[in-house]
């Protein structure tokens, strides 16, 4: 069964009018993780659980694009939830899952944007008989702006900002602003905050693999054995 980010693009696909072709989409790729087929991970994916459960606010493009690194999160941690952000037509199982008291939402985003008198955690803060629901907005750093502001129904929940140590290191695409974490790195970042630093770890050293080998694909070589892919088949074999 296809997880949360694969039935959305699936979704979308079916109701499109015009292909979305991604660049080189001439390229054969795997139907698993969307990578040219030479380089395919889909053996070295973890199956990992952890107390946080993310659910991904994705722009309507993020889920057909093969460089989203939301949907990385979605292969690694199964509980994960997906839904396309629209500014005028929330999705009603969107504002159900906020609604339910088996979760304790957040908003993950940077504190200088949190709205007046809107609360704001370094960390998930434990509830009794609540497990956090950590909300990432996956889009261009200009869009998951614009979502943050045009999404009303966010304002009341806890804002959890995080203090990244190092830049980004992804480089799929072209950023102007390195501090910026993409969805799979903030995902991880929140998982260590949260107390779960090896989970953190693994789905990094995944995100990694994935980076390592989409260049690779780019360049029509084979992927690189590096440390988080020995750490990924280590785990595996273990």
């Amino acid at each position: 069964m296809p997880h949360a980010v694969n039935q959305l693009r699936h979704e979308l696909k079916a109701r499109s009018t015009r292909e979305f072709k991604a660049r080189g989409s001439r390229m054969q790729r795997c139907a698993g993780c969307h990578l040219a087929v030479h380089t395919c991970i889909c053996a070295l994916r973890p199956n990992l659980q952890a107390e946080p459960c993310f659910c991904l606010l994705m722009h309507a493009l993020e889920p057909l694009k093969p460089t989203n690194t939301g949907r990385l999160i979605a292969d690694c941690l199964a509980d994960t939830q997906a839904f396309v952000w629209s500014r005028t037509e929330v999705d009603p199982a969107l504002l159900a899952l906020l609604a339910d008291p088996r979760w304790q939402p957040y908003v993950v985003f940077p504190v200088e944007y949190a709205r007046v008198g809107q609360a704001v955690v370094s960390a998930p803060q434990a509830t009794p008989g609540k497990r956090p629901l950590l909300i990432i907005l996956d889009a261009t750093w200009t869009q998951a702006r614009k979502m943050f502001r045009k999404s009303p129904y966010l304002a009341g929940l806890p804002l959890l900002s995080l203090q990244p140590e190092q830049a980004s290191r992804y480089r799929l695409r072209r950023s102007c602003r390195e501090e910026h974490l993409c969805t799979v790195e903030v995902a991880a970042a929140c998982l260590a905050a949260a107390g779960e630093p090896q989970v953190g770890q693994c789905l990094d050293d995944y995100f990694q693999v994935f980076s390592e080998s989409y260049l690779a694909s780019r360049l029509r070589v084979s992927a690189p054995h590096s440390p988080a892919r020995e750490r990924l088949q280590a785990r595996l074999e273990g």
